[in-house]
């Protein structure tokens, strides 16, 4: 969450609406008589912007709506009063707004659905094996709290949320394509039981507390509940530092240092000789200056810039350099920076900065640095 809540934003924005639409739906109540009169109307309300936003959330939303759907006593007024009204004032308010933006009339949701689903458009971003949520996706992302969220839903036997769990994860693995924020949404509902198991380990501390009181036996040692307190934050709180400050900082290490040299007039031109999308861009920057990055627009059959430059730096470099109008500054990792060394020389330029950027590989060769040349 710490990692996660400030960089994907339209994923954090499904997240938190799903939290909040999941609270007011009656069917995910321990007892539907508990849900304040209306509650539903304002899930569906939410439940239909998070679609708006993230046609995807619709994967949670179908869970929870047949679900809702197999437990109320009014399953008209479900459909033909709450869900149809409400979706169609929903969809009809991003359709406006998609014709203001695009000038002419486009269904989105329906576009994204055929390039991710029908299509498998997603797969040119690269695939995963099936299981790959359940073994590494989503046991990476609860980490240390997996045993407590385990030990959580076994304990509540709350079906609901845990059958949620499950089938947000399982449709996701039938898609090739798979990243960890696909499933954010998810996140902090497991972290639901990881508190349920918490408490009850409060209630078992309580217990044997009363009986050792009772037979005048005194322990100063700590609670299970506060050791399993100690272990998550002895655990996630340094990797929270590490993954947020220190790992994989060097592209916006020197983006900032780009900013400063261009407010000072030392930037003209920038290009990227890196995989697409690596680094920030003008919202770094902060100059209207030419900037050029290596194109990786999905062309079935046909390898992008990002692609050919990754296969062959230098043959793609002397290519490029013909067309380019020379740039005052080239940023590339020094994965690449090896291979490209000779050409960087003979185009006049030299090392000017270089930024630490990783430890280890994580879907690459190692990318220990970023290297910005300068002519």
């Amino acid at each position: 969450m710490f990692f996660c809540f400030n960089r994907t934003f339209s994923n954090s924005l499904e997240t938190t609406l799903t939290l909040v639409g999941l609270y007011y739906w009656p069917s995910v109540r321990s007892s539907l008589n508990k849900a304040p009169s209306g509650s539903r109307k304002w899930g569906l309300a939410l439940a239909a912007l998070a679609c708006a936003i993230r046609p995807t959330s619709a994967v949670t939303w179908v869970y929870v709506g047949l679900l809702e759907l197999y437990l109320t006593h009014d399953r008209l007024r479900f459909i033909f009063v709450e869900l149809i009204p409400i979706g169609s004032v929903v969809l009809g308010i991003t359709c406006l707004l998609d014709r203001l933006m695009y000038d002419s009339w486009v269904l989105v949701p329906l576009n994204f659905l055929k390039f991710n689903f029908l299509s498998s458009g997603g797969d040119y971003y690269g695939t995963h094996k099936w299981h790959w949520y359940f073994t590494q996706g989503f046991t990476v992302m609860v980490f240390t709290f997996l045993p407590f969220c385990v030990a959580g839903i076994i304990k509540s036997k709350y079906w609901k949320l845990s059958g949620l769990i499950l089938w947000v994860l399982g449709l996701y693995s039938i898609l090739g394509h798979k990243e960890f924020r696909f499933v954010l949404p998810v996140l902090p509902i497991s972290l639901i039981f990881v508190g349920y198991s918490l408490a009850a380990l409060d209630e078992r501390d309580s217990r044997n507390g009363a009986k050792k009181r009772s037979s005048c036996i005194c322990n100063k040692w700590p609670s299970r509940k506060q050791l399993a307190i100690f272990f998550l934050l002895a655990s996630n709180i340094p990797m929270a530092l590490y993954m947020s400050l220190i790992h994989q900082r060097g592209t916006e290490d020197a983006m900032n240092y780009l900013s400063k040299e261009a407010a000072k007039g030392k930037v003209k031109s920038i290009v990227f000789l890196m995989p697409c999308h690596a680094t920030p861009y003008y919202s770094t920057l902060h100059n209207n200056l030419p900037m050029r990055f290596l194109d990786c627009t999905p062309n079935k059959g046909m390898p992008t810039e990002s692609d050919r430059f990754m296969m062959d730096p230098v043959s793609f470099a002397v290519d490029f350099a013909k067309n380019w109008s020379h740039p005052s500054h080239i940023v590339l990792f020094d994965s690449e920076e090896r291979h490209l060394k000779d050409f960087l020389i003979s185009h006049s330029f030299r090392e000017v900065r270089r930024f630490f950027h990783a430890h280890f590989k994580v879907d690459r060769d190692l990318q220990a640095s970023v290297v910005v040349y300068a002519d």
